[in-house]
């Protein structure tokens, strides 16, 4: 961000929003380039839905749509082998802009074996060149910013701060709202203690399967997609992200493409539940829905109130809490099936690098 700190206002202005719009439009070009072999109606559908809702990202200007769209970008370059120079530059911008949005998808190439490790080594050292220098210049500087970020975290997420996610927040709950689970859990204890524990307890267990049968399963394509779908939804839910940070559910488009090619019961959930997902996190649905609630002076008192807390609170986390399971369970149903099986399910053409 330095260079856009040394500009003026406007330009500076101008260029971070023309670059937010573009990596992101890049991104879903090129994640309908990997549905489209599988269902390019469907895949169009969803991106297209997904491009029409980033009204949020554009007006804060927040970096999530920059980190989002280049991880993307990146995910694309590793499987498919090309501009790879691009792609290790890409991710390692993404990590470090938003390490919480693109950590895990980093992960699990560092998990995967053969070429994709390779790609997540080379994106770690370059992540390491590029944060260094500011580092090392930032503590030359003012030697106390680590305690000084602390206590701006602290002075946001104190019980009815902006990023509390709690039912007493200032701004967890409205339009771009917090989907961590902590918002679902504190709404029953409204206790740091309790509800960042309990959504490790559901988080944890989730992500040891995911990792365990990462590392253990040789990475053919089809794996890829389905380990990735599963965990840029699982990524979202045990610390701190807003419904912008969810635009990485575009990993999931190319894996739903996937299955609902195949057709049968498996198929058409995974559109349904895609779907649900994509649509929950959704700018436009989001605002005509506080729009028509403002209209409509509901009680917060019985069951009009409790239907309201339900649908503001607890519908996108729990969405996306049932993404990650159900991609979750292909991922580790089919790298339990024979390998022959599961080479199948890969792509008609190579697309991706040798690995091994």
């Amino acid at each position: 961000t330095v260079p856009f700190a040394m500009l003026a206002w406007e330009p500076a202005q101008t260029v971070w929003m023309a670059l937010t719009a573009g990596s992101f439009i890049v991104a879903s070009f090129l994640m309908w380039d990997l549905g489209a072999r599988h269902a390019p109606v469907t895949s169009g559908a969803l991106i297209g839905f997904c491009l029409a809702n980033n009204e949020q990202i554009l007006i804060t200007g927040n970096p999530a749509g920059i980190a989002v769209g280049l991880c993307v970008v990146a995910v694309w370059s590793f499987l498919k082998g090309r501009i790879v120079p691009v792609g290790i530059l890409c991710l390692a911008i993404s990590l470090a802009l938003k390490p919480q949005d693109a950590g895990l998808v980093w992960l699990y190439f560092l998990m995967s074996r053969g070429v994709y490790r390779k790609r997540a080594l080379q994106t770690l050292v370059l992540t390491i060149v590029l944060c260094l220098p500011t580092v090392l210049w930032v503590t030359h500087i003012s030697p106390h910013w680590p305690q000084e970020m602390r206590s701006n975290f602290s002075a946001f997420t104190v019980q009815g701060g902006i990023n509390d996610p709690g039912p007493a927040s200032t701004g967890a709950h409205g339009i771009v709202k917090v989907i961590d689970l902590q918002t679902v859990v504190s709404f029953f204890r409204n206790d740091p203690r309790v509800y960042n524990f309990v959504s490790y307890l559901v988080c944890g267990p989730l992500l040891l399967v995911w990792a365990i049968t990462t590392l253990l399963r040789r990475p053919t394509l089809a794996r890829t997609w389905l380990g990735l779908a599963s965990i840029a939804a699982l990524s979202m839910l045990p610390v701190y992200h807003r419904q912008y940070d969810a635009k990485l559910l575009l990993l999931t488009i190319p894996a739903c493409a996937m299955l609902w090619a195949e057709g049968g019961p498996l198929g058409r959930l995974a559109l349904v539940i895609t779907t649900g997902g994509v649509a929950l996190n959704a700018d436009l649905p989001w605002a005509i829905f506080f729009d028509l609630v403002l209209g409509l002076h509901l009680s917060l008192t019985g069951i009009s109130g409790l239907i309201l807390t339900v649908v503001q609170i607890f519908s996108v986390p729990l969405m996306l809490l049932v993404v990650g399971i159900f991609y979750l369970w292909v991922y580790v149903r089919r790298c339990s099936a024979q390998p022959e099986a599961c080479q199948n399910h890969a792509e008609p053409e190579n697309l991706a690098p040798p690995i091994g």
